[in-house]
């Protein structure tokens, strides 16, 4: 993940010293006038050796749209955002054409970071190229907002070394960065991938009440749903936009290809009519023009164009599983702890067949560990520290889908890694993907590799650890329609609310220190049930805390004849601050200063700058008595 805020060619950097506070100024005269085209896309094409990825494509994105990409994996969803971006380019020229001036923020799937640096010096280092231009107070204001999203992102150590930080918690240092900004427009590639469900909604409600444009990438179809008005679908080299909901997009989509198709059948008709006449004999076709012949080949090319879209295909995996005897997986007092903090403590439970349990938490609440210890896969050099008995059914067959990936040897084909070509097919590997490297396919293509040679063991107990990462919307929806049909147990971690509300019967609630709470139900009942019981405490609180106040309320007083001289003499002298204030923001951004002058000026201003804080807040204490 790698997020660049790029500024446009625009205003020179001494005019721009400002930019961070003349941005909201600009961003709500905007909104007087009528949308602008922030983005137009003419001609881009992108291939990868004899794969084509896509070709001449054109699209168009206005100011406020909210729009969600939807394509298979490996047709080059991320290769167009890079492109977009700056971080490619197309092959075949084409145009890339922003609105001048606007700035944008682009969140890649992997940030690149420092291992040594603090959460917050890495944030503040990554965003130098373009803070180093703010002055002093916009700066102390850009660090505020970075700290309040790491805040509210669940980050409280600022200093915390990055090399410290789970997978999700690196995603959220990205997407504070890049929310930080507070860019015009934002490209963003699986911005919920790593995420725990609690950092989804928050970046969800706030994308949800952002004025800014946004182009995205995601599988997460609540997501998708509750951030974007527009969906855009890439699909055989061409774009098709769908104002709306996923649920308008599916139901858009199938029209537009049932239209193509009934087309498809009235040139069948009118083919037949031409293939007669160029089976007839030489004489009868004499005098006949040239175009026509030339016509009729260009004719039977869209005739034989019928549309089928091709989609992974489960069925031969065979959703049944192995037999499951009735002991599956029995959990006595089981305890872990990992360097003084406790990720598991006395979980009893025995594992029924045919459950379902999902499971959620927030980031290293420690759901990955409790899958290792369940399935035998902790052992003591690994270090940590376990107590308790977890006994295995000699009938259980695991299938292990591990968060981390596939583990494949560099240069392993994709032949190599399953030797069923019949299989490989249905699961979309063409016969060219065949001896292609696995390093060398996408995120998305090796995961459904990955998921292939999980389900082809038939195994009788499923754990899935975020198998919805990285895996296209039109196969996650098949995955859940196999999935609901397994005959065997199933225990799944995700951020996914719409993979876990079909699939889970009930969950593992992972609430810290250790302490897991069943919830039956599914995630969008668990919410509900939350929310109710938050609201519930709040509405107690209230008459409470209104009942304290009441009672604490002190019987205002006059001001003395001192105070009152005071409150005077500071009605006059905030004025002249603030015009002195005004006068050196006005110097610091003329660009004009000599060296000696611009320090003089950049300390005054400090100094002003408390002197006028201290005296509002005299002037408040003053005119609340």
């Amino acid at each position: 993940m790698h997020l660049v805020t790029t500024k446009l060619p625009g205003p020179s950097a001494k005019s721009a010293q400002n930019a961070l506070g003349n941005h909201l100024i600009q961003k709500n005269a905007y909104l007087c006038t009528a949308m602008p085209s922030y983005l137009q896309i003419e001609n881009i094409s992108k291939s990868y050796g004899p794969k084509v990825l896509f070709q001449h494509i054109d699209f168009n994105i206005n100011e406020g749209d909210k729009v969600a990409l939807i394509a298979p994996n490996g047709t080059g969803k991320t290769s167009l955002l890079r492109i977009l971006a700056g971080k490619d380019a197309s092959d075949s020229g084409g145009k890339v054409l922003f609105l001048k001036d606007i700035r944008i923020a682009f969140l890649e799937q992997e940030y690149a970071f420092d291992p040594q640096k603090s959460i917050f010096r890495q944030i503040m280092d990554n965003s130098r190229r373009w803070t180093e231009h703010l002055d002093p107070d916009h700066l102390w204001q850009y660090e505020l907002r970075v700290t309040q999203l790491l805040t509210q992102f669940g980050l409280t150590d600022l200093d915390k070394p990055m090399k410290d930080l789970s997978g999700g918690e690196v995603k959220r240092v990205a997407l504070t960065e890049m929310l930080a900004s507070e860019a015009d427009f934002y490209i963003m590639d699986e911005p919920t991938n790593h995420l725990d469900i609690d950092a989804i909604e928050f970046l969800e409600n706030h994308l949800k009440h952002s004025r800014c444009t946004l182009f995205m990438v995601t599988h997460d179809r609540y997501f998708l749903d509750r951030v974007c008005n527009t969906v855009m679908e890439m699909d055989r080299g061409s774009i098709y936009v769908y104002r709306g909901d996923y649920m308008n997009f599916l139901q858009k989509r199938q029209e537009r290809i049932d239209n193509y198709n009934a087309e498809t059948e009235k040139v069948r008709n009118v083919f037949r009519r031409e293939l007669e006449w160029m089976h007839a004999s030489p004489c009868a076709r004499t005098g006949k023009a040239k175009y026509r012949k030339q016509a009729f080949w260009e004719l039977k090319e869209r005739a034989e164009d019928s549309y089928v879209s091709k989609q992974v295909d489960l069925s031969e995996t065979q959703a049944k599983g192995t037999y499951l005897g009735n002991k599956v997986i029995n959990c006595k007092d089981v305890s872990f702890w990992w360097e003084n903090k406790c990720y598991l403590s006395h979980f009893s439970y025995n594992f029924q067949r045919y459950e379902r349990i999902g499971i959620v938490g927030r980031n290293a609440a420690g759901k990955t560990t409790f899958l290792n210890l369940i399935t035998g896969g902790w052992r003591p050099e690994l270090g940590g520290t376990m107590e308790g008995v977890v006994e295995l059914g000699e009938s259980l067959k695991i299938g292990y889908y591990h968060q981390s990936g596939m583990q494949f040897k560099p240069g392993q084909t994709v032949l190599e890694t399953v030797n069923d070509t019949h299989l490989l097919g249905r699961f979309l590997f063409t016969h060219d993907m065949l001896n292609n490297p696995v390093e060398r396919l996408s995120g998305g293509e090796r995961r459904r590799l990955y998921l292939l040679t999980i389900l082809m063991q038939q195994p009788n107990f499923l754990i899935l650890d975020e198998p919805t990462n990285d895996l296209d919307i039109v196969t996650l929806d098949i995955l859940e329609e196999y999935l609901q049909e397994f005959k065997g147990s199933m225990v799944i971690v995700s951020h996914d609310r719409h993979f876990l509300d079909r699939l889970a019967d009930h969950l593992f609630v992972f609430c810290g220190d250790g302490v897991v709470k069943d919830f039956v139900g599914n995630y969008t009942e668990y919410r509900t049930f939350i929310k109710d019981n938050e609201a519930q405490k709040k509405a107690d609180e209230k008459p409470a805390a209104q009942s304290v106040t009441k009672e604490k309320t002190p019987v205002k007083r006059k001001l003395s004849w001192k105070e009152q001289q005071e409150l005077k003499s500071l009605e006059e002298r905030l004025p002249e601050l603030e015009a002195e204030k005004a006068g050196l923001e006005a110097q610091l951004s003329s660009g004009t200063l000599a060296a000696e002058e611009l320090q003089a000026a950049s300390t005054r201003y400090g100094v002003l700058q408390e002197e006028l804080d201290a005296a509002e807040m005299r002037w408040l204490e003053l005119s609340e008595i």
